[in-house]
């Protein structure tokens, strides 16, 4: 069943968090940046942006996969205790890294995993692109199916279509050959469904803000480390963690940034060939 909520005249305000990476050790760290450090950085720069009325309190947090590095119920539950500290909902999905099975046991019988949120004059359709045992993305046909009908359900609703894995070509070589692996039919449905209005993901650690058919696509910074941008091979850089928030206007216009935690000090391998 649907995460359903009324006032169709309603702003939606989300906030997108994504790739904690984190680990069952408090200490752990991802190249040199300690993840739940990092993970605390961002959550403080929301909090006093919040309170600086820089953009407005969410009405739900997206945190699109990544969320743990080795899939542990500490992380996880780390993760949770840290959601819990905002006053809305938030809904969480897996990505390579992740164990849904261990996630869901954690979650409990919360609302975190529901994959399909209506809000006013939007639906927010979660999609699970992980493949257990594998880096790259694959949307399930069952998974598809309930996105078509999800769509053709509520075509008076705009859509905000969101998964862990990039369902287009950044231009990096070895993310591109992890991304979703049969995006042909994810835009073979998403291409017919005159509702889309924005896909958003996480995965890449880097910020995009594209265009396709009309369609908004958005990625978001990693709350830990950064991935250079169009490099061929695995490589990182040394720039700050960060979050976006989003504005989902009921005409079906989006106003969103992404924003660093420019002030939080870091060591991080810039001479690493992976993780």
């Amino acid at each position: 069943m649907p995460n359903d909520s009324s006032a169709g005249g309603a702003i939606i305000n989300l906030l997108q968090i994504t790739d904690c990476h984190l680990t069952k050790d408090p200490g752990g760290d991802l190249l040199g940046v300690k993840t739940r450090e990092s993970l605390d950085a961002v959550l403080s720069l929301i909090k006093l942006n919040l309170s600086e009325h820089t953009h407005d309190y969410p009405d739900h947090i997206l945190a699109t996969g990544d969320l743990a590095q080795d899939a542990s119920p500490e992380a996880y539950l780390h993760f949770k205790e840290r959601m819990q500290e905002f006053d809305c909902p938030s809904s969480w999905f897996a990505g390579n890294h992740d164990d849904p099975t261990v996630m869901s046991k954690v979650i409990n019988s919360g609302s975190e995993l529901d994959p399909l949120i209506r809000k006013g004059a939007w639906q927010i359709i979660l999609l699970d692109s992980s493949v257990r045992g594998e880096v790259h993305g694959c949307i399930e046909q069952h998974d598809l199916d309930k996105l078509d009908a999800a769509l053709s359900e509520r075509p008076d609703l705009h859509s905000l279509v969101c998964l862990h894995h990039h369902p287009v070509n950044i231009g990096s070589e070895w993310l591109d050959n992890i991304g979703v692996h049969n995006s042909a039919a994810l835009f073979e449905i998403l291409d017919k469904h005159e509702n889309v209005r924005a896909l958003l993901w996480g995965h890449i650690h880097q910020e995009v803000n594209e265009e396709r058919r009309g369609v908004k696509l958005y990625a978001t910074p990693s709350t830990c480390i950064q991935f250079l941008p169009k490099s061929k091979g695995f490589a990182v850089e040394s720039i700050a963690p960060g979050y976006r928030w989003m504005r989902l206007f009921p005409d079906g216009r989006i106003k969103t940034a992404v924003v660093r935690a420019e002030n939080y000090a870091f060591d991080l391998d810039l001479q690493s060939a992976g993780y």
